[in-house]
């Protein structure tokens, strides 16, 4: 992803998108690409430091991270397992792929209600608390974070970073989230927050412009049902489409069966729900 437009030549920015994502596809990359993949690979590992970039092999921490950092090089803003000189690449370009991802949606529940109630500046401390907890969980658990805006945090679960078992990765994900903020706890949650988790296939790349604002987008109709699940689950509730329990293994006893009625979906979704915040790694 250090390679700039000039040097792809007739290459579908797409199909680069599809291997970013996936980690598939690259085998069809004109030879100029894979040679400049390799000589930046081949560079950057003459610096020690793990980990490292996934496209280029820069180092993002240790000695070889802290040789970059003054040349402004350093971890990306959606992705620890990416560098910024790489996204910045991936940012300019008006792509993305269609792909099987998993994504979570958080959100604070009441919040309008809750900034009544507080100075804005106790909100705001409130929120950014809350943000600082939301994308440390996203981070360790290898997901894009997607956005980080008012009082929602998402997560892309992309198999290139989160494996093949990302439906399983993501329900972790948002197990810790719910556990961080105090769900469970006798005392009670610092924040009150519903999570959703949904598997599909969706778009996830660049909208905006590349010469002004753009951002990392997920777009379709299993992004739409992901939103829905995280805005019907209440304080400390997980709610888990049908699809994506199947795909992780999940336990029928320990998760509760629905099936809702969700406003702009055409027929009904099943779905479990679990309000007891598990143990990270409890998922069965």
């Amino acid at each position: 992803m250090t390679i700039e437009k000039e040097s792809l030549g007739t290459t579908n920015f797409n199909d680069i998108w599809y291997w970013f994502l996936t980690g598939e596809g690259g085998e069809s990359f004109p030879r100029r690409v894979k040679l400049e993949q390799k000589f930046n690979k081949l560079l950057y590992s003459l610096f020690p430091g793990a980990p490292r970039c996934l496209e280029c092999n820069l180092p993002l921490a240790g000695i070889g991270g802290r040789i970059m950092k003054p040349f402004g090089m350093g971890p990306a803003s959606f992705s620890p397992l990416m560098c910024n000189r790489c996204e910045s690449v991936a940012r300019k370009e008006e792509g993305g792929a269609e792909i099987e991802l998993s994504m979570l949606f958080a959100d604070v529940r009441g919040s309008t209600i809750l900034a009544e109630t507080i100075s804005p500046l106790e909100y705001q401390q409130l929120i950014q608390r809350f943000y600082k907890v939301a994308s440390g969980v996203l981070v360790q658990h290898y997901a894009m974070v997607n956005r980080l805006m008012g009082d929602q945090v998402i997560g892309l679960f992309v198999p290139r970073f989160s494996g093949v078992d990302h439906a399983k990765v993501a329900i972790h994900a948002a197990q810790e989230l719910l556990r961080l903020t105090g769900h469970g706890d006798q005392a009670g949650s610092w924040i009150p927050v519903g999570a959703g988790v949904h598997s599909g296939r969706a778009f996830v790349g660049v909208v905006g412009s590349k010469n002004g604002v753009n951002e990392i987008a997920v777009l379709g109709s299993a992004a739409n049902l992901a939103a829905r699940l995280s805005s019907i689950a209440a304080v400390g509730e997980l709610v888990v489409s049908e699809e994506t329990a199947q795909r992780a293994g999940l336990s029928a006893e320990q998760w509760e069966s629905r099936e809702l009625e969700l406003k702009g979906i055409n027929k009904p979704v099943k779905v479990r729900v679990n309000r007891q915040v598990m143990e990270v790694g409890a998922v069965q």
